[in-house]
């Protein structure tokens, strides 16, 4: 049976495990010491629009003397991929491969260089929440995996069936550099508008603030396009719809993430992306002044000692 290790339990990694564990697979997961505290009282408690249920789970916080595991899903917030790499090293060998499941590409760059041709390329669409009673909410059908491998490499064909279980979306994605490219530029893009613009996007266009929507679609666009993935015209289409859609209360991670303290991914997703760009030669005015508005908030909290998440 095929071995698999994911690395946080929260909304997105207990939503796979949940579903993973309903198929009878073997699951261990590699959490802090609060969430094995729960995970060992409670168990993992999973609901969704079409099922619900308890389950009994494998919990360590550390890897020491584990097993090779075939298949490591990794669901962390980027700040812990520095941490997790050296966790991991023990509880790899040659043939184990690596499934990211984070926004951005920094995480990946790290993974490759301590895990050459191991990591696959992964992109997750659910919408899930971890609740105030550590109960893992899906809360619409929605629960698509794609995964890739990158260089040109084959995903192995015991670890796409390990993963196709009911309730999860198996998508094999032949050009998966691209679709993650793809994904960080949207995802750059709603961060910048709804942070620096302090709002929801149907208040951001109520307020006249369409053409600077628009703009910054168009900056991490560009950059995409100069990094060497162009994001698709339904790729395009799919951003407009969701981010100048009149009335809408869309909001982004990071700017949720803004309102309850340190935007913890603010550097991966918006930081990085700000960087390449300034590499590539390519002027992003938006993009950057939303990273100086994140930094400062960052600052600021810093300075007055105000809790982080």
């Amino acid at each position: 049976m095929t071995r698999i290790l994911i690395a946080g339990a929260g909304a997105t990694g207990g939503a796979l495990g949940a579903r993973l564990l309903a198929a009878s697979r073997e699951v261990t997961f590699l959490v802090r010491e609060r969430r094995q505290r729960q995970l060992a009282k409670d168990g993992l408690r999973f609901s969704a629009p079409d099922t619900q249920g308890t389950w009994p789970v494998r919990a360590v916080t550390t890897l020491a003397d584990e097993k090779p595991f075939d298949l490591v899903i990794v669901a962390v917030k980027a700040p812990a991929i520095a941490g997790l790499i050296p966790e991991l090293s023990g509880a790899l060998d040659k043939h184990t491969r690596i499934l990211p499941l984070l926004n951005g590409m920094a995480h990946i760059d790290a993974l490759e260089e301590a895990f050459d041709g191991q990591v696959l390329g992964g992109i997750v669409k659910i919408v899930a929440t971890l609740d105030e009673q550590s109960v893992v909410r899906q809360l619409t059908g929605l629960c698509q995996l794609g995964l890739g491998g990158l260089h040109g490499l084959p995903v192995p064909e015991p670890l796409i069936a390990a993963l196709d279980v009911d309730g999860i979306e198996i998508q094999v994605l032949e050009q998966v550099m691209d679709k993650l490219w793809e994904k960080w530029a949207f995802i750059a893009a709603a961060g910048v508008i709804t942070c620096l613009f302090r709002g929801n996007i149907g208040d951001i266009l109520a307020a006249g603030g369409e053409n600077m929507i628009l703009e910054a679609i168009g900056e991490c666009e560009r950059i995409a396009s100069a990094a060497g993935h162009p994001v698709s015209k339904e790729g395009h289409e799919q951003s407009l719809g969701l981010l100048t859609e009149r009335g809408s209360e869309f909001t982004s991670s990071l700017y949720r993430d803004l309102g309850h303290g340190v935007p913890v991914e603010a550097e991966h997703i918006i930081g990085d992306l700000a960087a390449r760009a300034k590499q590539l030669g390519i002027a992003a005015p938006l993009l950057h002044a939303a990273l100086l508005q994140l930094r400062t908030h960052q600052q600021s909290l810093l300075r007055t000692g105000a809790p982080g998440r």
